[in-house]
């Protein structure tokens, strides 16, 4: 496979002449990376402009933490969390991804300026195949911590890197049997998702 030259997102093309700087933005009062410091709207749309200011070239919001154990966040507790934050930031010229597996967020977000979708479930839950498809959104397909489970009961300690990498074009497969042009999609192979850490640095 040749090596991709751009990542279409909606109207914008990112370009690999440089590496791209994403900044996380977690929405929630449980985030694993962050601890919760950003989850009131108006705490969460500054750190995003100071994410800016700091040179990232993405802007990832997500409104529900994927750390194990984290509590469940209804799709309407979601939505009002990170919609509003997509709005302030899309005004500000940001490329924004949205961290979510639920087909509602991702129609939403986009709607509210959201130019990338980014699913650690892969969109495997109901609906979000179809969502992802419907818009013009660049995608991210994660080898996440269901896949990894279940990649490693085959697997064991072993390597993952071709379980993962047979997962990530299925899930591809079948976004592009839906109409997703190739140049849209970019993997993540999930790096701490349900691996041990020799998997991870073979990753």
């Amino acid at each position: 496979m040749p090596a991709a030259q751009f990542w279409q997102c909606g109207a914008r093309r990112l370009t690999f002449e440089h590496p791209l700087v994403m900044g996380i933005l977690n929405v929630t009062p449980d985030s694993f990376s962050d601890g919760g410091e950003h989850n009131r709207r108006e705490d969460a749309i500054q750190w995003g402009l100071k994410l800016l200011l700091d040179g990232a070239d993405i802007i990832d919001v997500g409104g529900e933490s994927t750390r194990p154990g984290a509590a469940a966040v209804s799709e309407a507790e979601e939505l009002d969390r990170v919609v509003p934050v997509v709005e302030a930031l899309a005004r500000e010229g940001a490329i924004i991804s949205v961290d979510t597996s639920r087909a509602a967020v991702m129609r939403e977000s986009v709607k509210a300026g959201a130019s990338i979708l980014n699913d650690v479930r892969g969109f495997e839950q109901a609906g979000a195949l179809e969502a992802a498809a419907e818009t013009d959104a660049g995608l991210v397909v994660m080898h996440g911590w269901e896949a990894a489970s279940s990649d490693r009961e085959m697997v064991g300690e072993g390597s993952l890197v071709e379980s993962v990498e047979l997962y990530l074009r299925a899930r591809q497969d079948l976004l592009e049997s839906r109409g997703v042009a190739r140049s849209r999609i970019c993997w993540d192979p999930g790096f701490g998702f349900g691996k041990t850490h020799r998997q991870n640095f073979e990753l």
